[in-house]
């Protein structure tokens, strides 16, 4: 009989695991590990699959530590009246300066939904979010309530706290004390393609 490779008849059968179907492994960063799997767990114990506004399309590997530099030239564009061009490059433009302080902390995730688009988020764009920034009033943030997880501006009024929708087809969530509520992070920039 021959060594490694597989076997017929070896391993979990498909669907018998924890979850009771298969599942499939992927890569996020460390520092949400213990984040991601208390989600599962909750969603296991409550026995039905995620129901989310926020569809996480990935979790994006930490931003590499060597970003690309791109020209930034001197002259603004303007947004009225056109300007003379100039082709004089006045420095390199690094992403990590611009996008996030924690490159080590910070994921990407795609918006499901139109809940947010008063704040110019739209379906299908990328949210830049850094998990090590304190969540503060006014903020837009990815929220993980009673499992779900979702984009909403957050609002405190007082003690009580509001999950803020920027659409009026939607209305806020008062977060009381028999939810469970988690911030995962402060969405810090909007990545829109025209």
């Amino acid at each position: 009989m021959g060594r490694g490779g597989k076997r017929p008849g070896a391993g979990r059968p498909p669907g018998t695991g924890k979850y009771g179907e298969p599942t499939k492994a992927v890569r996020l960063p460390m520092s949400l590990a213990e984040q991601v799997t208390e989600i599962l767990e909750r969603w296991h114990a409550r026995g039905k699959s995620p129901q989310v506004e926020l569809e996480i399309k990935r979790i994006c590997q930490p931003l590499q530590q060597s970003s690309p530099r791109w020209p930034m030239y001197l002259e603004a564009v303007a947004a009225g009246s056109p300007t003379p061009a100039t082709d004089y490059v006045d420095e390199e433009l690094d992403l990590y300066d611009h996008l996030t302080q924690h490159p080590d902390r910070t994921f990407c995730v795609r918006v499901n939904g139109d809940s947010m688009i008063g704040a110019g988020i739209h379906p299908h764009d990328l949210l830049v979010v850094d998990a090590a920034l304190e969540p503060r009033n006014g903020n837009v943030a990815i929220a993980v309530v009673n499992g779900e997880v979702t984009v909403k501006r957050l609002k405190w009024k007082g003690d009580r706290l509001f999950l803020i929708p920027e659409n009026p087809n939607y209305q806020p969530l008062e977060i009381v004390e028999e939810m469970s509520f988690q911030v995962l992070g402060v969405v810090t920039n909007v990545i829109h393609s025209l």
